[in-house]
């Protein structure tokens, strides 16, 4: 054989091998993450450090170039929506998030979306997210309880396994996910309960959807209420939502708190207990009102005395869950039957 026909085989196995590659890394999963900020995108001045981390923040690419593993599971992407502390989320963040996630799930060529969040109010957000976003592809909110700099960081490896999840054809159709600690929960379930160990995100009736174990990402139930690509809630139009608020009921408290919150022009008040003549009066304003409880797992059981009240049962969501709900729900209605059919569904 000659030198120029074996150097001619030589080129065309190679170009051979070499469209393998490029093919098998065109065919690995799509997936875009929208960082917000939180504990997983902070810095604190020495590696000890695992409070009052505010020493400076973690670009999406130093998060995403921090995790270079992330390249042998997902063609991965980001969108910067904002580098905040949960407390700093507003609605004007949030329908943007929404907005932009819907987007990219529309596209073919995606697989799924990763959220970044601060873990303070990542429950609400996830939850809020579970009700607007119109496709059953899997959407995993993430967070951390240290920060990026400290010595036993848990971000990186929750972000790995949020990736892991929002790849998998396996997730779809779980609605969206908080995903920390290697447990996979359901955003309608899950909420914080503690306020520093790792394994603080909890659902407390339901338990967790499954785990991103080292060997495969394993689901054991799926939810049953409505979400996502079946909900009827569409912020696609909307630039801004209802004002509704929420009163946490204690020992000698009274009406204060609730006539405040109408008179700042609250549109609907997640209650903790009853003041039957406050509520009347604000009733007559157009103020919708939801009962829940502070307690933090259990349902509000539908009653006759509170339907005869014209106040709507939250079922088992926690009072600032049930505020997400009450404010889409006042998208469309004011109607206190039909707010109670969508909590009794979603």
């Amino acid at each position: 054989m000659s030198r120029t026909l074996l150097f001619r085989k030589c080129c065309g196995l190679f170009i051979f091998l070499l469209s393998g590659v490029v093919f098998a890394q065109e065919k690995l999963p799509n997936v875009k993450i929208f960082t917000t900020g939180g504990t997983i995108q902070s810095k604190g001045d020495h590696r000890q450090k695992l409070m009052e981390y505010s020493a400076g923040k973690v670009a999406p690419e130093e998060l995403i170039n921090d995790l270079p593993e992330l390249k042998k599971i997902a063609n991965v992407t980001y969108l910067e929506e904002s580098n905040i502390g949960s407390g700093g989320m507003n609605t004007e963040i949030l329908l943007k998030l929404a907005k932009d996630i819907n987007e990219w799930l529309a596209l073919p060529e995606s697989s799924g979306a990763v959220v970044t969040h601060g873990t303070g109010t990542l429950e609400e957000t996830a939850y809020f997210l579970n009700l607007v976003i119109k496709s059953d592809k899997p959407v995993a909110v993430v967070g951390a309880m240290r920060p990026f700099t400290a010595v036993s960081r848990d971000g990186p490896f929750n972000l790995y396994n949020a990736v892991r999840v929002a790849a998998s054809p396996k997730a779809r159709g779980y609605g969206v996910m908080i995903m920390l600690n290697d447990e996979i929960n359901a955003a309608r379930d899950t909420t914080k309960t503690n306020t520093y160990r790792v394994d603080t995100f909890v659902a407390r009736d339901m338990g967790p959807l499954g785990y991103t174990d080292s060997d495969r990402i394993s689901f054991y139930r799926k939810p049953t209420y409505r979400h996502t690509a079946k909900s009827e809630f569409d912020v696609s139009n909307l630039k801004d939502l209802p004002r509704v608020d929420v009163t946490y009921v204690y020992q000698e408290s009274d009406a204060s708190a609730l006539n405040a919150f109408v008179k700042a022009g609250a549109k609907g008040i997640v209650l903790t207990d009853n003041d039957d003549k406050a509520i009347k009066k604000a009733q007559k304003k157009g103020v919708v009102f939801v009962k829940s409880d502070r307690k933090g797992s259990g349902r509000v059981v539908e009653s006759e005395k509170q339907a005869g009240l014209g106040i709507v049962t939250s079922d088992n969501l926690p009072p600032h869950k049930a505020r997400i709900l009450l404010r889409l729900a006042l998208t469309k209605t004011k109607d206190a039957k039909e707010i109670q059919r969508m909590f009794n569904e979603y």
